[in-house]
């Protein structure tokens, strides 16, 4: 641009309006791809997503591929074997791991699914994160059947889902109170468990702390 400027006035000035212009071209181009990412991030509701607890983003993770046509089932929430979602569709059964971190995911998550495949009699294993992975959790995922969906790969799912089939990750929060899977008596962490009478919430802090709540009531 400023060699053009120079040909054109033949001057010192006009490489300087070439610089300015050339330097002007490039900011709008530069502040037009920033605005169209920013759109893209905001469409996907990724950064309510961030917000949100494991239990959480399990349940959007869970609307999310059921909109995708797979029949979905949520494992119990203490002794998951390392899988916290079972999708199928088309005769193929997979294991699912959802993992809201704010950090990259390493190795123990691709070891976790990995294990899991057997336990279920899976195909094979997805992590699904809204962070990305260590170097070393996707040259593990390469030869142990393991996917691995990082957050680029995971905001492109939802943008291309049709918006009304799936409730927005607001609207997952506002359904899911963290509060509701907090022990009230300790502050410890509410896990599904099975007793005579059929499942119910119980204080993952047990048996030092008792505290049950009925299913129903969550």
């Amino acid at each position: 641009m400023a060699g053009l400027g120079f040909l054109i006035t033949k001057s010192l000035y006009g490489m300087v309006v070439g610089v300015v212009l050339g330097l002007v071209i490039v900011s709008l181009i530069m502040r037009s791809i920033w605005n169209k990412r920013a759109e893209r991030l905001k469409r996907s509701g990724i950064a309510d997503i961030d917000k949100m607890e494991g239990i959480q983003f399990e349940k959007y993770l869970g609307h999310l591929f059921r909109a995708q046509g797979y029949k979905i089932e949520v494992t119990k929430a203490a002794g998951d074997y390392g899988a916290d979602l079972i999708i199928q569709k088309d005769g193929k059964k997979i294991v699912v791991q959802a993992k809201r971190y704010s950090k990259n995911v390493g190795i123990k998550a691709v070891q976790e699914a990995k294990a899991s495949i057997a336990h279920y009699g899976a195909s094979e294993a997805w992590v699904v994160s809204n962070s990305d992975y260590t170097a070393a959790a996707y040259d593990l995922a390469k030869s142990n059947r393991v996917k691995l969906i990082n957050r680029e790969a995971l905001i492109e799912m939802i943008l291309t889902m049709n918006p009304a089939a799936v409730p927005t990750p607001q609207v997952v929060i506002a359904e899911v109170p963290v509060d509701e899977f907090t022990c009230p008596k300790c502050g410890s962490r509410l896990v599904l468990r099975s007793g005579p009478k059929g499942q119910f919430y119980g204080c993952s802090s047990y048996p030092k702390c008792r505290h049950i709540k009925s299913i129903k009531a969550v």
